[in-house]
């Protein structure tokens, strides 16, 4: 039986990370968990064959498997949900929230394969190299997906500043 003695400790190590880049790819904690542990999974069944750095070939396969879960589903789309009740008095508060939710939003918009690269390259801080590494695919391909995902959030017209008044 191969050893796996070292596995656990990198669970315990990197599970937050992990979990927070499923996150920002599928927008909600339960799909997030379930996508960390099947990643998890196939890694365990990989961790033998492993050498370099895991927490990346662990990575790779939480984007991979996002982008299969959502071409399986078909989704284009996003889902709608309600909106909960403003607390009375936090509208200047709200104002922050309001635009990160913007924010989120709009990156929720993106396709699958765009939305990937924004967030590896601006919430988990990778290189445009590591980005081609996780995603397999070539550098170019990350400056053109990066370039058409900023673009389109660019003219989203929920991230236009609203007029000011004179």
């Amino acid at each position: 039986m191969a050893d796996r003695s070292d596995y656990p400790p990198f669970v315990a190590a990197c599970w937050t990370r992990l979990l927070r880049t499923a996150y920002l790819l599928v927008q909600d904690w339960p799909t997030a968990e379930d996508l960390t542990q099947a990643a998890l999974v196939k890694a365990w069944l990989a961790w033998p064959r492993l050498d370099g750095d895991p927490e990346a070939y662990v990575r790779k396969i939480i984007v991979t498997t996002h982008v299969s879960w959502w071409r399986r589903r078909g989704r284009r789309g996003e889902l709608t949900t309600g909106q909960p009740p403003e607390p009375p008095g936090a509208a200047s508060d709200m104002d922050a929230v309001d635009d990160r939710d913007a924010v989120w939003r709009a990156l929720g918009r993106l396709p699958a394969g765009q939305r990937a690269v924004v967030v590896l390259r601006f919430f988990e801080d990778l290189t445009e190299a590591q980005i081609a590494g996780v995603l397999g695919c070539s550098v170019g391909t990350v400056k053109s997906q990066t370039s058409r995902a900023l673009a389109k959030l660019r003219i989203d017209d929920t991230l236009m500043p609203a007029p000011t008044e004179r």
